[in-house]
């Protein structure tokens, strides 16, 4: 700008100003001020042409003002353009910001931290509807074995000569709901925990084989409840690096699944592959055919199969949403599928 302010000023000195200024001002003295030409030229020649170096100064910093008062006017604009983009992120329903194409990579950044905002706010309210959710269903949950639990206590209490029979039926009754109510705590405890804290994964190598048989042999009373045959296949040489007190409990959640849906004296086979840095394990059951829409949604905090909330077959439907969150920490993925009967869920995980 000073260096725009330099060649105006000496473009105009050596030509346009160069000889009419001072003709200029000499006309001015004569006819203004009634002076003879030789008095005016004088004058002209002490009180200009003397000075010019400090006229031609003086000229400079003006020139130089102005050039900078237009480019500060011009240049200020985009400040309001950038301020009514910045407004614009905190109005609900606004339009994507649009600045002038100088400020592209700004509208750019201010697009993309907008877009953050409003993920931000929906991922609060999905959390404040989690949150709803989990009240509700643990008011839900709990309201029928607690009532049990009460109504069988206070039948004790006030049945004065009852049969022993019967008291040792009501108080197997009332351990079995109290201890369904344990259940439900303890897995609202679980997924509260996976909510509202961050995990930290302690890494460890380990061997899929000998995780699967411990896990298996800790179901044998189940399995053999319901006449269940499960199979391991798998390789004894897969070792993966992972969290394993984590993965065990995404392992007991589907082998727990596979049990309570599978149809009595059929099969449950494990299957374990390794293919290029990664591990499939698969559980396969035999049991009702899952309608798709159902299986869209298994992986749901609360959703559960039966339309009754209050069996004993069930959790909270907790398991599997807490399975697919430890999955998805290891960087893995999780896939129900269901048809012919055969219900299917695998788990892929990076082996390190």
């Amino acid at each position: 700008m000073f260096l725009v302010a330099m060649l105006l000023v000496y473009f105009l000195r050596t030509t346009v100003l160069h000889r009419r200024v001072g003709d200029t001002i000499i006309d001015i003295l004569q006819n203004v001020f009634l002076m003879e030409y030789d008095t005016a030229y004088s004058l002209y020649q002490q009180a200009f042409r003397n000075r010019m170096d400090m006229i031609l100064i003086i000229a400079l910093v003006a020139a130089f003002l102005l050039i900078f008062r237009i480019y500060l006017n011009w240049f200020t604009k985009y400040f309001e353009e950038i301020g009514r983009g910045m407004d614009s992120l905190i109005e609900e329903g606004a339009a994507e910001i649009s600045l002038s194409p100088e400020l592209f990579p700004m509208e750019r950044k201010l697009n993309t931290i907008k877009h953050m905002i409003e993920q931000q706010k929906n991922d609060m309210l999905a959390a404040e509807q989690r949150k709803n959710d989990l009240i509700m269903y643990l008011a839900h949950d709990l309201k029928t074995p607690l009532a049990s639990v009460i109504g069988y206590l206070n039948l004790l209490r006030d049945e004065g000569q009852i049969a022993d029979t019967l008291r040792e039926k009501y108080l197997s009754i009332s351990l079995d709901k109290a201890e369904r109510l344990e259940d439900l705590i303890n897995e609202f405890f679980e997924i509260s925990k996976y909510n509202l804290t961050t995990i930290s994964l302690q890494y460890s190598t380990i061997n899929l084989k000998r995780l699967l048989e411990m896990l298996l042999y800790e179901f044998r009373p189940m399995l053999q409840e319901k006449k269940l045959h499960c199979t391991l296949h798998v390789e004894e040489q897969i070792m993966m690096k992972c969290d394993a007190d984590k993965i065990q409990r995404v392992f007991d959640n589907l082998l727990r699944n596979a049990i309570l849906y599978s149809f009595e004296d059929t099969d449950i086979d494990i299957t374990a592959t390794q293919q290029d840095g990664t591990v499939c394990i698969q559980f396969d059951n035999h049991g009702d055919t899952i309608p798709q829409e159902k299986l869209e949604r298994i992986f749901e905090q609360f959703y559960r199969l039966d339309v009754s909330r209050s069996t004993r077959s069930g959790g909270a439907g907790l398991g599997l949403a807490i399975a697919k969150q430890i999955v998805e920490l290891h960087q893995g993925t999780i896939q129900a599928e269901s048809r012919d009967e055969t219900i299917t869920f695998r788990v892929i995980l990076p082996v390190s």
